[in-house]
């Protein structure tokens, strides 16, 4: 189904959602067990799952039959607010097509005299309060739909940050439109830091995936940054193609790059030659100058995210100490532009660096 099929739409529908939309639920069994989620249908072959209460992120996201997301073995779990010591992030770590990190802090756990922080922050453990639904009007002809939640991170007597979020789509358009504006609700400046995990996995990303951006790699060792070579794979495909499972990758084992993006309109994603599918991300370089692109190639976990990014991924400490910690004063809002669109056929062949 496409855009230009509307015509063929009048007075053969009874209910937008024979053609997509947003439908809610709660979830009744397993580790998420009462969290509430909402599919969308953008009646374009993609569909895709928000947990609501874990800050309205992306779990799973289909095209057609092939999933785009990689899901991690804990999958969807409630959230857990208090899983912020260390490294406990990943123990609720769901995987799924976007983990927001932030709203303080992104990277790992760090200390400083302004307090402790753990991997990666509190926003993807954090329940949002639901504002409006907004559904396609086949009626009107409005194909349009919106939700919008509102989710915070704060403390009494301490810094209060707000982020209001709309994800937004068309029927028969394969794309989601995501814009978080973050506020300081606070009557102190408030640090700030923001990351979007954007994790993709098989059939997506398979053994000579494209991997798509332009700019410059951080070299590894440089202050402030996260780059990280460790497999020879990478050596020689400098973070251009996906690898197949690789042992170096049990465990722990990851590479990262840092990248600068080298133009204010960034545009990355994957490309899937063989199946002729693949995931266009933009976003602009004056709200998130940054793009990390992280694999992590275990066998059964197998897994790479590009992560438009405030900073790297070091930790508040870190960018406070070199001076790019943002503070956002009582009253100041920052706002964030993404947009994930699904490519098939020719786009896909040409989508390239």
């Amino acid at each position: 189904m496409n855009l230009s099929e509307i015509a063929h739409w009048k007075h053969k529908l009874s209910n937008s959602h024979q053609i997509g939309g947003i439908e809610t639920s709660v979830v009744d069994n397993g580790a998420g067990r009462g969290v509430r989620i909402a599919w969308i249908n953008t009646g374009a072959g993609l569909r895709y799952k928000l947990v609501l209460d874990r800050g309205m992120d992306i779990l799973d996201a289909f095209h057609n039959q092939y999933s785009l997301a990689w899901i991690s073995r804990a999958g969807m779990t409630s959230p857990q607010p208090f899983s912020n010591q260390g490294i406990d992030w990943l123990r609720t770590f769901g995987g799924g097509l976007l983990t927001t990190c932030g709203l303080s802090n992104a990277g790992g756990p760090n200390t400083d005299e302004s307090g402790s922080r753990g991997l990666h922050g509190n926003y993807s453990n954090s329940p949002a309060e639901l504002v409006s639904i907004r559904q396609p009007n086949i009626h009107s002809g409005d194909l349009s739909f919106e939700i919008v939640a509102r989710v915070r991170e704060t403390t009494t007597f301490g810094p209060s940050l707000e982020m209001l979020r709309s994800i937004s789509g068309k029927i028969g358009s394969a794309e989601i439109h995501i814009k978080d504006t973050v506020t300081n609700r606070g009557n102190t400046p408030a640090p700030h830091m923001l990351l979007y995990h954007i994790n993709c996995g098989w059939p997506l990303i398979d053994d000579g995936t494209r991997i798509v951006w332009k700019g410059e790699i951080v070299p590894e060792g440089n202050a402030g940054t996260c780059t990280h070579v460790g497999t020879d794979f990478n050596r020689e495909h400098q973070f251009t193609r996906c690898a197949p499972p690789l042992d170096e990758h049990s465990g722990y084992g990851e590479d990262v790059a840092c990248i600068i993006p080298d133009s204010d309109q960034v545009v990355c994603g994957y490309a899937n030659d063989n199946l002729a599918l693949g995931l266009k991300i933009t976003f602009s370089k004056t709200q998130m100058p940054w793009l990390i692109n992280w694999q992590h190639w275990g066998k059964n976990e197998y897994v790479t995210a590009l992560e438009p990014a405030t900073h790297p991924p070091v930790g508040q400490t870190a960018v406070r100490e070199n001076g790019t910690l943002i503070l956002l004063e009582p009253g100041e809002s920052r706002t964030y532009d993404l947009k994930l669109e699904v490519l098939t056929g020719e786009k896909v062949r040409e989508f390239k660096m």
